[in-house]
């Protein structure tokens, strides 16, 4: 007799427990995602998996029709606010950046502003204890 019969044993179960995992995995995907319906064909092709399995394995045949059930008697609901990588969100934040960055340019122009009167002030204070001679320079 060619070959082991136990080797080709522990081959096909190797192959049955990942595709086992593959459609496990698949299910939570689809779980995840929310507005995929659930089905045995979107399943087997998420998971890569063929129908014939899903069918045959009753534990997994059982939980998708369990989640089946559930999303028809819950219809998902749709989504309130965009996701936070939606162009409107980077909108928002970029429009709030903005905001603050002019209130703070605002803020120093100001501040600079008074400085410079200040300055000005003092300036001219200065000049007039001088006196009249030392306003202008003299010439020549």
């Amino acid at each position: 007799m060619r070959g082991n019969p136990d080797n080709l044993r522990q081959a096909a179960a190797r192959k049955s427990a990942a595709a086992k995992a593959r459609a496990e995995q698949g299910l939570r995907d689809m779980i995840r995602r929310r507005r995929q319906p659930i089905t045995f064909r979107g399943l087997a092709q998420t998971a890569d998996v063929s129908l014939d399995f899903l069918y045959r394995c009753t534990e997994i045949r059982q939980r998708v029709e369990q989640l089946r059930a559930q999303q028809q008697n819950n219809p998902p609901r749709p989504a309130v606010e965009p996701p936070d990588d939606s162009p409107s969100s980077v909108v928002r934040t970029l429009t709030t950046q903005l905001t603050e960055l002019k209130q703070r340019h605002r803020d120093e122009v100001r501040t600079l502003r008074q400085a410079l009167e200040a300055a000005q002030s003092e300036n001219l204070e200065l000049r007039r204890r001088l006196g009249p001679r030392h306003t202008t320079q003299s010439e020549p």
